[in-house]
């Protein structure tokens, strides 16, 4: 059977949900990933997968223009490596196609691609970590992650400064691996972000994919997974925070092929100021061959303040009656009352009972980062965002 999941036509107030805006134009099993540039147009703010995107403000991204590489500082556990490959090299390696134009191009113009590897049996004692900081210029960059076969690790990519910066990031995990891949954008406000984030997971193995996005002006990431073996299982979770005039944009493809895997998506946003701007889509599809798949989606929004707008997008396309599950959920709103009643009236004063109302609508991801130093940060930047709105 074949079924395209739509929402509720009745959503809270500041929540575009129009059900018949929201059927796909084509099954994601049928959109194009390519090498070649000239296989995508200029998006011009009337396809499906950029409509909500405020491209005009994009367009030194989409050009065929050389930039540089964000300056780079990496903090590497023994037995990590990196080293370089050449775009042909990458071609041949069977990584993931660029499925966008901003993706190819920046798979086009970046000066080499980026290894990483972990070996595999590898059980790192400490995060891999890399730090990537924009100064103001046009920048690509391109990154392969390889996680050996039964490696354990967590890799945490953070980015700062300001940029106009597209990249291609490519994390291909071994069978019975366990992975964590951290991403932090806490850009400029003058900053542009557009990343393709394609994750392979083996046979058996575990990766958990975790977006943070706390600063740019626009910030636009697509996260798809892919299985290569039965078994595995993937995870994405993801907090984001926008302000007055900024747009984040957080979509995902979990493409399920291989039978008996799962997966889980649970991303929260929460938004404050004039024009502030989410939106989240997030498509699964089960194949005919994806029998046993059990999957889940969730998105989870919090307004804070007048003229704020989220978009969340939940798709299901399901070729086969023969799963374990499959299911979604998606909800915008304002703070809850009752809360900050409860709080009120036990003597703490609206302004902290909000935050703390936030801080704990947040908990629930942050604290599966694994990482303290990483959590602890996090939750301060939030407490920082908060300090904004009172």
């Amino acid at each position: 059977m074949s079924l395209l999941a739509q929402k509720n036509p009745e959503a809270p107030a500041g929540h575009t949900d129009s059900a018949a805006a929201f059927v796909p134009d084509q099954s994601r099993a049928e959109r194009t990933t390519s090498y070649a540039v000239a296989d995508f147009a200029v998006p011009s703010g009337r396809e499906e997968e950029w409509r909500f995107t405020p491209v005009d403000r994009l367009q030194a991204l989409f050009a065929e223009t050389a930039g540089t590489a964000l300056r780079r500082e990496e903090f590497l556990p023994d037995g990590v490596t990196v080293s370089t490959l050449s775009r042909e090299q990458w071609q041949g390696s069977g990584a993931p196609k660029p499925a966008d134009r901003a993706a190819v191009v920046a798979a086009a113009q970046a000066e080499s691609v980026t290894v990483l590897d972990i070996p595999a049996e590898a059980e790192l004692p400490e995060p891999v970590r890399v730090v990537l900081t924009g100064d103001g210029g046009l920048a690509h960059g391109h990154t392969v992650i390889r996680v050996g076969q039964f490696a354990r690790a967590t890799v945490v990519l953070r980015h700062q400064g300001d940029a106009q910066y597209s990249e291609l990031l490519s994390v291909v995990v071994g069978d019975g691996a366990d992975v964590t891949v951290v991403t932090v954008q806490e850009w400029a406000d003058s900053a542009l972000h557009l990343g393709q984030h394609d994750v392979v997971v083996g046979r058996d193995a575990k990766v958990r994919h975790i977006a943070v996005t706390l600063g740019g002006g626009i910030v636009r990431l697509n996260t798809n997974a892919s299985y290569a073996g039965p078994g595995g299982s993937f995870e994405a979770l993801g907090v984001y925070f926008a302000d007055a005039g900024q747009h984040q944009e957080h979509r995902l493809f979990v493409d399920h092929e291989a039978p008996h895997c799962r997966s889980n998506v649970e991303y929260k946003g929460a938004l404050q100021g004039d024009s502030a701007h989410t939106v989240w889509v997030g498509d699964v599809l089960i194949r005919a061959s994806a029998e046993g798949t059990d999957t889940y989606e969730l998105n989870r929004n919090l307004i804070l303040t007048d003229g704020a707008r989220a978009d969340s997008v939940p798709n299901l396309e399901i070729e086969t009656g023969e799963i374990a599950g499959a299911g979604h959920a998606s909800a915008t709103g304002r703070f809850d009352d009752q809360q900050l009643f409860y709080l009120q009236a036990r003597g703490i004063d609206e302004d902290t009972a909000r935050r703390l109302v936030v801080r704990g609508f947040f908990a629930s991801i942050v604290g599966r980062i694994g990482v303290p130093e990483i959590e602890d940060h996090l939750m301060e930047a939030i407490d920082r965002e908060l300090e904004a709105t009172a």
